[in-house]
This record gives C-alpha cells, structure tokens and sequence, in this order.
C-alpha cells in the first residue's frame, strides 16, 4: 500500500542554491581587534552594516573556538549577523553548533565537492533552467536569454557570460567573470570561490547587488551618475570600484 503525499498540505519543500553571503575572513582572534575595525568600517559604509549575514572563516586562526562567542557579540553589536562558522577542526564545529551557527568544511574541501551530484527524489519540487549553448571554454558557460525573476544562472568552475538581460529578482554567479550583454538589474556575484581578480561586466548597469569574491556593494551605494550605464566592477584595494566603460 502507498500513500500518495498532497503536495498543497505540505509545509515545506528542500532546495538547494547558492545565496549571495558575505565572508568575514577572521585573521585575528581578538574580539577588540575585531571590534575597532568594525568601527571604522562603519563609519565607511553604514548601509553594509544593516542586518547582514555572514560567514565567519576562521582558517587562519589557531583555536578559533576559545573566542567565537566573543566574536559573535561583536559582530551582533555592529549589525552583523553571523549565521555560519568555515574551517577549523571538531572543537570548532561543536563550538559553532553550541552557539545555534552552521558549520562549513575549509574552503579548498568546500570547492573540491562543488561539482558533486546531489540525488533528488523524483516527486521534489525543482525549477530546471533549460539553457542554449551551456558551456563555454575553461569551464565556463553562455546562457542566451533573459534570467527572469526568480532563476538563478551559476557557473561553478569558470566564467558566466549572459546574452541578454538579468531581470529584478534574478541572480547570476561564477567562479570567474560575469558578463552581461543587456541590462543587470538583478544580483551579480563574480569570484564566488575567492577569485579576487574576477569582474563584473554589463551593458546597463541597475544592479540591486553586486560582488566581488565576497565584497559587495548594494544599489543604494552606487553611484547615480554610473546607473543606466555600461561598466566594470572590480576590486580596487580590496574595495569594490565601478568605472564606466567606453
């Protein structure tokens, strides 16, 4: 006998995606260190500091775990969310896990499993984006068309090149370059894996979020002059810069 699930009384679906997620790469372990640069931080850019998740990567840090909680507070004291620990060894996790944060393995172990298959059950509910021309050189790929509200385009290994326009509500991603031969009026994240070399590049430029191997700059923080224009993003001493293009 089977029983045959409504999928109208269900109360939730799984699904997997990549969210745009700011990392706060920890090179000290002192919250008082932490605690004045974030000051000075938020003096720069206080529409950043708005409720913003991030991810604390403690790789470089010896025992991480001894301050987390510490670092936490700061971090909440400034606006900033932390919703997930990166990296370090079990006494990590269970100190992540203690304080109700999710756990990631270090970045390298992180992007060595990106190209994994993950077995979905036949009845789940998933959105399939049928793309013209997938992939491109160095493991790249092309996506001909508008990305609607909604979708998310991603190219895990390489640069996304996107002819035609990302719409409000879209999201485009790559490990390397994004390129958009139309409007980019959605989120644009460039050197999703670290790639501080990555750009951002688009015809017409109305993005409500763009990135840059983890820096980001929200719509309200661009320059009205650049809006409608045709521009690259790029780091500029680990600053986001957008100049025009000619």
């Amino acid at each position: 006998m089977s029983l045959k699930v409504d999928r109208d009384s269900m109360a939730f679906t799984f699904k997997g995606g990549m969210l745009p997620m700011t990392v706060m790469e920890l090179s000290s372990a002192d919250p008082e260190e932490i605690r004045d640069q974030l000051a000075g931080k938020l003096s720069q850019s206080p529409a950043f500091f708005q409720h913003t998740p991030v991810v604390l990567s403690v790789e470089k840090l010896d025992e991480p775990h001894l301050a987390l909680e510490r670092i936490c507070a700061v971090c909440r004291a400034h606006k900033l969310l932390p919703v997930a620990v990166r990296g370090g060894a079990d006494p990590v996790k269970q100190s992540a896990w203690a304080l109700g944060l999710g756990w990631f393995p270090p970045q390298d172990a992180a992007r060595a499993r990106t190209l994994e298959s993950v077995p979905v059950q036949e009845d789940e509910d998933v959105t399939v984006i049928e793309e013209v021309e997938a992939d491109a050189p160095h493991g790249g790929r092309i996506f001909r068309g508008t990305v609607r509200s909604g979708q998310q385009i991603t190219a895990p290994d390489g640069d996304l090149t996107v002819i035609g326009a990302v719409n409000a509500g879209a999201e485009v991603l790559a490990a390397g370059n994004v390129h958009v031969y139309g409007a980019l009026r959605g989120r644009a994240l460039a050197g999703i894996h670290g790639d501080h070399q990555a750009g951002i590049f688009c015809r017409e430029l109305h993005a409500e979020l763009l990135s840059v191997a983890g820096n980001y700059k929200r719509l309200e923080d661009i320059d009205p002059q650049l809006l409608g224009s045709s521009v690259q993003v790029v780091l500029m001493d680990d600053q986001l810069g957008i100049t025009a293009l000619k």
